[in-house]
């Protein structure tokens, strides 16, 4: 069975910005990830709800380099309704502590059987799916 990975927006980011925090190069630690990806086949997936978060943040020409650069990858899907009505159902009960957009990324993370890949370590408080850092994987 291929191993499928779901990235989180600020991972993509990380690779786009090539950012750094103080201590750790994040921008390359998402580049190594992603040619472990490339050289075991595995897949990525890229939700519309990932590409809508990246337009808020980086240039569309970006956006579509990465897309055409890892298109032997993606695998690209909309969320469904189902999905969306989970999601805010969760984000009421939860107070709407979490942003309603990663609860969506959870659970789209789920229904694919995915491995869910971020930085935000609340994915792990949504507890829907358990989250890992690039580095980790």
């Amino acid at each position: 069975m291929e191993k499928k990975f779901y990235l989180d927006t600020s991972i993509w980011i990380d690779y786009l910005e090539d950012r750094k925090d103080i201590l750790k190069p994040l921008g390359e630690f998402a580049f190594q990830f992603l040619k472990k990806c490339r050289k075991e086949k595995a897949r990525i997936i890229v939700s519309d709800i990932v590409i809508k978060e990246l337009k808020r943040q980086v240039s569309e020409e970006k956006i579509q380099n990465m897309l055409s650069d890892f298109s032997d990858l993606i695998i690209k899907l909309k969320h469904s309704e189902k999905q969306f009505n989970e999601a805010d159902k969760l984000w009421e009960k939860n107070n709407k502590e979490f942003p309603s957009a990663d609860i969506l990324h959870s659970i789209i993370a789920r229904d694919e059987n995915a491995i869910l890949v971020s930085r935000d370590r609340h994915f792990n408080e949504i507890e829907i799916i358990e989250s890992y850092l690039p580095e980790e994987l």
